[in-house]
């Protein structure tokens, strides 16, 4: 602190201009790229730059997670060399146009991604597949996204994230309309995994896209409405699927995916505003795995993944089985009815779309001890043998694990400073390995006891899934 005898303050030198150094992990950012929300798990607000900054800290006695609007005052003009901050604000046509363009192409990736889940019982007639042999169509796809996600996000760093999640968009809507010609499991495993691949661009990028090109205060509600363009993806896929797939075949019923695919994809490159906030940087393997380390050695990431594929473990359980239990007796339902329970995806819609709002009033352990209770509560109902009470328990668990990654993945994009991309890959990766995981020990668990023991199984993630969602943060 200057004395107060101390002589005129000099006027202050500009700093030098900031170069940057190749890598992922550390390059410096120009002033319009100024960090977005590192909303810590310890709750701490937003870093904004001082050039650009626009809102007020929280006042005494607010919820940590709680975002305070900006008091109205005239913008100051800015200093030399920096300029206003330009990223997209609610309100504005960029901010609609990107959550509508982010909105379809989350729909095109859920929808192919898990294609082929409610066809499961049709593939197993139509291919002569037991259900283990079904099930790899879908662990095919979403094993080859976890692989893919790291080294096709980081391409984005240098060729940028509307590039990479453009190509992938199309790629993988292309490859579906491959997918219904496949003559027998080993080519429609192939293209499946093909798929994967494909879509792998588009998660951790647009969750690094939101992170850079919408103001902090903006990014919560994009996320969800991002997250609910997934649930409508996975939802639509399914009912129309298996409407389709019971009056003309599911070789019909996946090539109109397709084709609705390519189209979402189509709107994406329509609507997608251009990138302002993005530096391109070489991509180095030793600077790409000092990034992966770093996210890794942070204990407040490694419960976010551990949480993602916790919760995904449990979602992918339950819909694997599904339709094999929903097809026996005692309830014998068609394949259009069982596409139709899928309609329960409606309710993931709300409850992301709403998790941001649920997370500034309860906080984030508060949102996640809401999911963990609403999985568990229908997990339990589910029990139950009327068909009713297994659909309400359905809806109770689709509403939770929604919750549970909506406001995951949204603390993983704003907790981690450098290499977003990267960081949220690395939660995708995890989150698609709980599929992976969830699927195949759900069925086998099916097959050897039934119901009860992937109820029983599915409770025991959740029980994993407590502690790191309820730890505070050191």
């Amino acid at each position: 602190m200057r004395p107060a005898s101390s002589p005129r303050r000099p006027e202050p030198t500009p700093p030098p201009a900031a170069t940057a150094p190749s890598g992922t992990a550390s390059r410096g950012k120009p002033a319009d790229r100024a960090a977005t929300a590192r909303q810590a798990t310890d709750g701490s607000p937003p870093a904004v730059p001082d050039a650009a900054r626009t809102a007020t800290a929280p006042p005494a006695g607010a919820h940590p997670d709680a975002t305070v609007p900006a008091t109205a005052r005239p913008a100051a003009a800015p200093a030399d060399g920096a300029r206003p901050d330009t990223r997209l604000r609610t309100g504005t046509r960029a901010y609609r146009r990107a959550n509508l363009a982010l909105f379809a192409a989350g729909l095109a990736t859920f929808a192919l991604l898990y294609s082929t889940q409610a066809l499961l019982p049709a593939l197993s007639s139509g291919l002569h597949l037991s259900p283990a042999q079904a099930s790899l169509t879908v662990s095919a796809s979403t094993g080859a996204l976890a692989v893919a996600l790291l080294p096709v996000s980081a391409l984005s760093e240098k060729y940028g994230r509307t590039t990479v999640m453009t190509a992938s968009v199309f790629a993988a809507s292309l490859l579906a309309l491959a997918v219904p010609f496949a003559p027998d499991l080993a080519v429609l495993v192939a293209l499946r995994a093909a798929q994967g691949v494909a879509l792998a661009g588009l998660p951790a990028t647009a969750m690094a896209y939101l992170a850079e090109e919408v103001h902090p205060s903006a990014v919560p509600s994009a996320i969800g409405l991002y997250v609910a363009g997934n649930s409508i993806g996975g939802m639509s896929s399914r009912v129309a699927g298996g409407a389709l797939a019971q009056a003309y075949g599911w070789r019909t019923a996946l090539l109109a995916v397709g084709l609705s695919a390519l189209a979402c994809a189509v709107a994406f490159r329509l609507l997608a505003p251009p990138a302002r906030h993005f530096a391109p940087a070489p991509v180095h393997p030793a600077a790409l795995r000092r990034t992966v380390t770093g996210h890794l050695g942070d204990p407040r990431l490694r419960r976010l993944y551990a949480l993602g594929m916790l919760f995904m473990a449990v979602f992918g359980a339950v819909y694997t089985v599904l339709g094999y239990r929903l097809t026996a007796a005692p309830y014998g339902l068609s394949q259009a009815a069982i596409g139709a329970v899928f309609l329960v995806y409606l309710v993931g819609t709300g409850t992301s779309a709403a998790s941001g709002a649920l997370t500034a009033r309860a906080g984030r352990r508060g949102a996640f001890a809401v999911a963990l209770a609403l999985c568990a509560a229908g997990l339990l109902l589910t029990l139950a043998g009327p068909l009713p009470a297994v659909l309400a328990g359905l809806v109770l668990v689709t509403g939770g694990f929604f919750i549970g990654h909506a406001v995951a993945s949204g603390a993983v994009s704003r907790t981690a400073v450098s290499g977003r991309a990267q960081a949220s890959a690395l939660y995708l990766t995890s989150y698609y390995i709980g599929n992976s995981l969830g699927g195949t020990l759900g069925a086998a668990a099916y097959h050897r006891a039934g119901w009860t023991a992937t109820a029983a199984l599915s409770l025991a993630f959740l029980a994993l899934a407590v502690p790191p969602a309820l730890r505070r943060a050191s």
